[in-house]
């Protein structure tokens, strides 16, 4: 998970500056103390050097003096991370530049430094490809470019020159004792020209520039959150919203009023049969009602899939929950990563209960692997997926490489919460005393199901079964994509909410329209049909993983393309799972209700 890049607001489209106000709550964690966020004057404030990497690519992260940067005399100090903060790839580091509370500062001299030619090498790179720095100044964040090209229209082919930007300066806003506003830009006007030769002298400076302002210390973080939605890109996105869900909810409601007058025909031509003639042969659904609780085939891996996908659906609200509360707000490094994990791990029991449970009711009897089937049906393929992209990260010698402690940290989680919560709720569902009390008897032999055509099979239904979720949740794609996977910041979760809440709602009613129609052509194996239409909501979601990638990122190179793709697999995986199982909850209530109201000998 360490490919979520909560960066700018907005991307800014000039290189000579890059200037960015603070924005969200300051009621959730906070770098600092809120006692050490009060300053003296002269007294020195934290300036922290993050990281540097490509804009175009939010996951290709280097810590910043992986470029020859100015160092302090006194060596490089590294500040500690919690768990959230090193999964995001945060590496803070302390830097030269003294920006002391309320003083001052006139193109002061920062270093003098004698580019060599593996120097230059590096900077022309990052200016090549668009590199941007990270740093926090009193937990506030501010970004910069390295540099700039311009391009010499030249008889022939056009001349590229790379420029260094040298000099950085700050605009800082304060209200009596504390920081409330920082700004950063560069001079374009001075750089240096880095294209040519072996060797190059520069002078790095930087200025600052104080002033009074009347926003209290506890809104300075409220400017970031305007910076994510304007207000006419606000009113567009929830007219987009509310046009999309108006036309899903007709859809919905038109299929239900359907199903429904097509429910109560059956029930009436089944009760007329019964009064009619015992001797007529039964069709449709009710033909196979000796069939349609008969368990499936995979009975443990049906059930761990059930359990997944329960316990990720109670994490998903869990984090819904945290999230309308506030305590996601902008630049609070790593707080939605950390609650991921912690959330994931206090949730396991349901998991393992839920799956265990389901098992004894079909009557398994080797609890113990499917219990193990539970705890690693999630697990396993993220644990899969994540060593194959950290290495990717090592041999790239980027941030977004777990350090072996953090791995070890994730991993003593794991084992010492995530596995034995499992294990427990496992344990707490095979001794359950609930029965699966289906109202019908299942035959002791099983019907065959009559030749059907093409589009009734399991890949065609699901492409329709997913057709309709996916296209309520289309157009907040976007945003998503563009905070996980780009520079903007999300902070409207009462829409992304509301959002959710539709795509289960469609997800649910979709699947049960599909199972009935199976049902009504007497093909009763609707127990992992629920689960494929269910889910297929996550195959669609990959699919406009690539849709985005080619038309509306300028993602590239190996390292982006493996952390897009390969983190997006594991979270479609999930999305799978989890709508899968609301899929399969949905139906199954459905099934029930329309065979206990015909009284089926």
């Amino acid at each position: 998970l360490a490919v979520v890049a909560t960066l700018a607001a907005g991307a800014v489209a000039s290189r000579a500056t890059f200037g960015l106000s603070v924005g969200g709550t300051d009621t959730a964690r906070a770098l600092l103390g809120a006692a050490d966020h009060t300053y003296k004057v002269h007294e020195k404030v934290p300036l922290f050097a993050n990281k540097v990497g490509p804009f175009h690519n939010p996951s290709e992260t280097y810590q910043y003096y992986d470029l020859p940067f100015c160092q302090p005399e006194s060596g490089v100090d590294h500040k500690s991370e919690d768990l959230g903060e090193v999964l995001e790839g945060d590496r803070m580091v302390s830097t030269p530049y003294d920006v002391s509370f309320r003083v001052d500062r006139e193109n002061e001299k920062l270093c003098a430094k004698e580019l060599n030619a593996k120097d230059l090498k590096k900077f022309r790179k990052a200016v090549k490809d668009d590199y941007y720095f990270q740093m926090y100044y009193d937990d506030l964040p501010i970004w910069g470019f390295i540099g700039k090209i311009e391009k010499i229209l030249k008889p022939g082919k056009p001349e590229m020159r790379y420029y260094l930007f040298t000099h950085v300066h700050f605009d800082i806003a304060y209200n009596n004792d504390r920081v409330i506003e920082i700004n950063v830009s560069t001079d374009p006007l001075r750089t240096v020209d880095i294209t040519d030769g072996e060797s190059v002298a520069v002078d790095f400076s930087y200025s600052v520039k104080w002033k009074e302002t009347s926003i209290p210390f506890d809104r300075r973080m409220e400017k970031y959150s305007r910076y994510s939605f304007l207000p006419q890109h606000l009113e567009i996105h929830w007219f987009s919203i509310i046009n999309s869900c108006v036309t899903v909810l007709l859809l919905t409601g038109f299929l239900a009023t359907i199903l429904m007058r097509v429910l109560k025909n059956d029930f009436i031509k089944y009760t007329r049969e019964e009064d009619a003639a015992e001797e007529q042969e039964e069709t449709g659904w009710k033909y196979i009602h000796g069939d349609v609780f008969r368990f499936p085939p995979f009975i443990s891996l049906f059930c761990a899939v059930i359990g997944t996908g329960t316990q990720l659906f109670a994490m998903v609200l869990c984090v819904f929950m945290l999230a309308l509360v506030g305590v996601f707000y902008p630049y609070n490094r790593g707080a939605l990563l950390t609650a991921c994990i912690v959330l994931y791990a206090l949730t396991s029991g349901i998991a393992g209960y839920v799956a265990a449970n389901t098992y004894r009711q079909m009557g398994g009897e080797n609890w113990v692997r499917n219990v193990l089937l539970t705890g690693s049906l999630f697990c396993g393929p993220m644990f899969m997926m994540f060593c194959f992209l950290n290495t990717v990260a090592i041999v790239y010698r980027s941030t977004a490489a777990l350090p072996f402690g953090t791995i070890c940290v994730i991993l003593i989680i794991w084992a010492l919460v995530t596995f034995p919560l499992t294990v427990l709720g496992g344990i707490a569902g095979k001794n359950s005393k609930s029965e699966f009390a289906a109202p019908t008897r299942t035959a002791k032999y099983p019907r065959e199901i009559p030749q059907l055509p093409w589009y009734r099979q399991a890949i065609p239904q699901m492409l329709m079964a997913g057709f309709l979720p996916f296209s309520a949740i289309y157009i907040e794609l976007y945003y998503i994509f563009a905070s996980v996977w780009g520079h903007k910041v999300y902070t409207i979760y009462s829409i992304l909410f509301i959002v959710f809440i539709i795509l289960i709602i469609v997800t649910a009613f979709i699947t049960i329209a599909l199972t009935y129609f199976q049902l009504a052509v007497e093909d009763h194996h609707w127990w992992w049909r629920s689960i494929l239409c269910g889910g297929s909501t996550g195959l669609f979601i990959y699919g406009y993983c690539f849709y985005y990638y080619a038309f509306r990122s300028d993602m590239k190179g190996f390292f982006q393309t493996s952390f897009f793709f390969g983190y997006m697999f594991v979270i479609c995986f999930g999305f799978f799972i989890m709508l899968g199982t609301v899929g399969y909850r949905a139906s199954l209530t459905f099934v029930r209700h329309i065979y206990r109201a015909i009284k089926s000998e």
